[in-house]
C-alpha cells in the first residue's frame, strides 16, 4: 500500500505545475498547454513569471514521438512510447516517467487507432506532419528530444527482403527542422537506422555534423541476462557466435546488435568489419562443420541448455551471417530455436566459452511487457544529452545487416550461399566506455496498463 501511495504521489508531483497554471486559466486545456512553444510564450499567455514554473518542469524534457504505426499492443510504438508516458520497470521497481511526451505524429494515422486512443486519453496533441510535431505547430523547434519508432505498419518488402519502413523519410524531416531552427536535440531511432546503407550513413553523419546525440538499436542487448554479467572492456575475445531468432531482416538485426554489444568490448576496441557473407538453408551447417571454432561454441550452447548433440542442426532451414573483423576476430550469427538470444565467446586464456543468454519476455502484453531498459536509456539520453553507448555501434550493426541482406543476391539472381562481400565501408573504429546497461533484479509483474486500457 505504501509503495502504491508513493507512486500516486510521484505522479501528482509531476503534474503539479501544469495543474497550477490551468487552475489560474480555466479556459486552457492540457492539449493547449502542451502546444505552447517555449517558456516565453507560456509566461505571456498565463501572466505567470518564470519563477512560477519551477525546477521540476524545466528539468523534464519535452519529447516529440514520430511513429510509423500504432495500432495494437504488440507494436513497438506501444511498447516504447507507453513507458515514456507512464513509466517503466527498472532495477526491480516501478520508475515514474522523467519526460513529457508533448506531441505525436503517426505516418499511418488512420490505421493507428490505438495511438489515437492513447493520445486522446493523455491529452497529447496529434499532428499531421513531422515538422508540426517538432515545432508544436509553430515555426521553430519546440521540443527537447525526438523519438522515432518506425518498426511496424503496412509497408512493402522488396526482392531482397528489406522491409521498406520510413525511418530515413521521417529522420530527414527532423534534420530539416533542426537546420532551419539552427538548433538540434537528441534523437532515438528504434532498431536499425535504415534498410539502405547510404541512407543509414547519411543519418549517422548528420548527427555528427549537427552535433546531436543519437541512439537506437535493438532492445535485446539491454534485456535481462542469464547470468547477470557484462564482459569487461579489453577482454581478449577471439571468436564469437550469437544463436537465436534471426529469420528475417528484423530478426537478424536483433541478433547482430546483440553480437556487437559484446564484441565491441574486445581487446583494442572495435576495429571495423572486413567482410560479410550470408549462407542459408542446409549449406549453413556445412559451413559450421568446416569452421571448428563455430561448431565448438555451438556445442557449448547446446550443452548449457541440456540439449542433445546436434539439436540445432535438426533445423535445416537455418541462416548464418559470417562476419570477419579487421583485427582477425571471427563471428557468426546463427538462426536457432529454444535459446532466446544467446552469446557464446571464445576468450584467450579460458578453457570454457563465456555464455550469456537473453531469455523470455516479461508479460503477457501489459504495462511492463517486453523492453523496459530501452525506455530507461532513451530517458537518460534525453535528460543528460549524452549517448548511452557509441552511436558507431548502431551504424555498424545497421551496416552488417545491410550487407548480409545483399550477400545472397547478384543483380536479380539469388543463391543460398551468398557472396563474401568486402566491406570497406564498415571500417568503423571506436572504443566502448560504457558500463553494464541491461535489466537486473526482479522481473516486472503482470500489471494492467496505467493508462486504463489495453486496446
Amino acid at each position: 500500500m505504501a509503495k502504491k501511495q508513493a507512486e500516486i504521489a510521484t505522479g501528482a508531483a509531476d503534474s503539479f505545475q501544469m495543474t497550477e497554471i490551468m487552475e489560474a486559466n480555466p479556459h486552457f486545456t492540457r492539449r493547449q498547454m502542451l502546444g505552447i512553444t517555449g517558456m516565453a510564450g507560456l509566461t505571456a499567455l498565463t501572466g505567470l513569471s518564470n519563477t512560477t514554473f519551477g525546477k521540476t518542469a524545466q528539468a523534464r524534457p519535452r519529447i516529440a514521438v514520430l511513429a510509423s504505426y500504432w495500432a495494437y499492443t504488440r507494436s513497438h510504438a506501444d511498447w516504447i512510447v507507453n513507458k515514456l508516458i507512464d513509466g517503466y520497470w527498472w532495477d526491480g521497481a516501478y520508475t515514474p516517467s522523467r519526460v513529457d511526451v508533448v506531441s505525436i505524429y503517426m505516418h499511418q494515422h488512420d490505421e493507428s487507432l490505438l495511438g489515437q486512443k492513447v493520445a486522446k486519453a493523455k491529452g497529447i496533441p496529434v499532428f499531421k506532419t513531422v515538422a508540426e510535431a517538432l515545432t508544436l505547430g509553430g515555426k521553430e523547434l519546440a521540443v527537447d528530444g525526438v523519438v522515432i519508432v518506425a518498426e511496424h505498419g503496412e509497408y512493402a518488402t522488396d526482392l531482397r527482403g528489406h522491409w521498406l519502413l520510413p525511418r530515413w523519410w521521417i529522420y530527414q524531416q527532423v534534420v530539416r527542422v533542426f537546420e532551419q531552427s539552427k538548433r538540434s536535440v537528441p534523437v532515438f531511432n528504434d532498431k536499425h537506422l535504415s534498410y539502405n546503407w547510404d541512407e543509414a550513413k547519411w543519418m549517422f553523419d548528420k548527427s555528427r555534423e549537427l552535433n546531436f546525440p543519437l541512439t537506437g538499436g535493438s532492445s535485446i542487448p539491454v534485456y535481462y541476462r542469464k547470468p547477470e554479467i557484462e564482459i569487461d572492456i579489453d577482454t581478449p575475445i577471439k571468436n564469437s557466435i550469437v544463436i537465436g531468432g534471426a529469420g528475417d531482416e528484423g530478426g537478424i538485426f536483433h541478433a547482430i546488435d546483440v553480437l556487437q554489444c559484446f564484441v565491441e568490448r574486445r581487446k583494442g576496441g572495435e576495429s571495423g568489419v572486413k567482410s560479410i557473407q550470408s549462407i542459408r538453408g542446409p549449406e549453413a551447417w556445412k559451413w559450421v562443420e568446416q569452421n571448428p571454432w563455430a561448431g565448438k561454441l555451438l556445442d557449448a550452447v547446446a550443452k548449457r541448455f541440456e540439449f542433445k548433440s546436434g539439436f540445432f542442426q535438426e533445423s535445416p532451414q537455418t541462416n548464418i551471417c559470417v562476419i570477419d573483423y579487421n583485427d582477425g576476430t571471427k563471428a557468426a550469427v546463427i538462426g536457432g530455436r529454444g535459446v532466446g538470444w544467446t552469446y557464446a565467446g571464445e576468450i584467450a586464456g579460458k578453457n570454457d566459452p563465456t555464455i550469456i543468454s537473453m531469455l523470455g519476455w516479461a508479460g503477457p502484453y501489459d504495462q511492463y511487457h517486453a523492453s523496459n531498459a530501452q525506455p530507461h536509456w532513451i530517458t537518460e539520453m534525453m535528460v543528460t544529452k549524452k549517448e548511452p553507448f557509441n552511436a558507431e555501434r548502431l551504424l555498424l550493426s545497421t551496416g552488417i545487416t545491410n550487407f548480409y541482406m545483399e550477400s545472397n543476391w547478384e543483380g536479380s539472381k539469388y543463391s543460398p550461399v551468398g557472396r563474401r562481400l568486402e566491406t570497406t565501408a564498415l571500417n568503423i573504429k571506436y572504443r566502448s566506455t560504457r558500463g553494464a546497461q541491461f535489466s537486473k533484479g526482479e522481473r516486472p509483474p503482470a500489471r494492467p496498463y496505467i493508462r486504463g486500457f489495453d486496446q
